[in-house]
This record gives structure tokens, C-alpha cells and sequence, in this order.
């Protein structure tokens, strides 16, 4: 035995260790690489809810705080600190993009849109948009490049008014944004 007490991931104790490790801006989490200490029941819904042994997590302070240390790797989620890494479960992207500014037209124009955690991020080549279509609907899922391998999903109301600013280039319909055409859908598709 080495000596060291186990650790017993909990969400308190990952709230003290962020707390402990805090720096200015988001915690380095690509340079933490401590041991697996199991899974936590922690779940982030579609709707970007946050829960803890299927209760939601009220305090808003809280889930920005864990929403700093998400990293993820070979396609799960973790919660990270400098001394423990615990698996959650995250049902679709682990934030939700609810809103965007526009500044600027044409090929020129930004998009800056902020997560419900209020992470901001400007689509473009570092925070690409992308599309799902649902094989059995038809209906596109837009998703946003955060950062570091998270995506946030673009709500609907966000995703409409994207619609309404879109162009056509190349046979596509879709937005700019850092001087990158994001297709949305194939011109030729569009209905009407």
C-alpha cells in the first residue's frame, strides 16, 4: 500500500478541489491527468439540466463551477481536478447554446454565441458549426464547438434565427462566420 488515502469522488469534494486549484479563466484541465476514481451519478440531460443522483442541481454557481472541469476523452465525459477524475454521463452535447450577436454582413459577419452556462465562443475555424440529421426524422441537430472537444447543441429559437440570416454559397445554404461558410443544409433541399 502506498500510503495514500483512497479518494471518494463526490461532488463536494470536487467543488473544494476546483476551489483549491482556481486560477484566472478556465482551469487548465488538457494538463490534469490524475487517476480514475470511478463514476459519479452525475447526468447532463439534452436540455443541459444538471443532476446528482437524479436530482436537479439548483445552484447555478455550482454547475458553472463543474462546467469548467469537463473534459472529454475517447468519447465520454469526465469531471477533472488536479487529483481526481470521475466519469459522468452527459445525454447529447454537455452545453446549450441559447443565444448569439451578429456583428458585421455578408462573408464579414460574426457570430457570438453563449452557452447556458455562460461560456461565449465566435464560430469559426477554431469553433466550427456542424449538422446532424436525424436519419429517421429528417430534423437537423446544429452543434457548436466550445472548446477543447465539448460541443454545445444550438437551441431551437438560436437555430431558427440562424435560418432567417443564412445565404447561399456553393450549392449550400448556410451562415458565416470568422470569413468560414457553415453549409446548413444543400440549396437544391430547401423547401419551397
Amino acid at each position: 500500500m502506498s500510503g495514500q488515502k483512497p479518494v471518494t469522488p463526490s461532488p463536494d469534494g470536487l467543488a473544494t478541489s476546483v476551489k483549491a486549484a482556481k486560477t484566472k479563466g478556465l482551469p487548465p484541465v488538457h494538463l490534469w491527468n490524475p487517476p480514475f476514481c470511478g463514476d459519479l451519478n452525475i447526468k447532463i440531460a439534452k436540455d443541459g439540466t444538471w443532476s446528482y443522483l437524479g436530482s436537479p442541481i439548483n445552484r447555478f454557481e455550482l454547475v458553472k463551477l463543474f462546467s469548467s472541469i469537463l473534459k472529454k476523452e475517447e468519447g465520454k465525459f469526465f469531471l477533472v481536478t488536479p487529483v481526481e477524475k470521475v466519469g459522468i454521463t452527459v445525454e447529447d452535447a454537455p452545453f446549450v447554446a441559447v443565444d448569439f450577436d451578429i456583428q458585421g454582413e455578408g462573408d464579414a459577419q460574426t457570430l457570438t454565441f453563449t452557452t447556458h452556462v455562460g461560456d461565449t465562443a465566435i464560430a469559426g475555424p477554431d469553433h466550427p458549426i456542424r449538422i446532424v440529421i436525424d436519419p429517421e426524422t429528417d430534423e437537423p441537430s446544429p452543434y457548436l464547438l466550445v472548446r477543447a472537444n465539448l460541443e454545445a447543441r444550438i437551441d431551437r429559437k438560436s437555430f431558427y434565427r440562424l435560418v432567417d440570416i443564412g445565404t447561399h454559397h456553393d450549392d449550400w445554404f448556410g451562415v458565416w462566420s470568422g470569413r468560414q461558410f457553415f453549409p446548413l443544409i444543400r440549396s437544391k433541399d430547401l423547401p419551397g
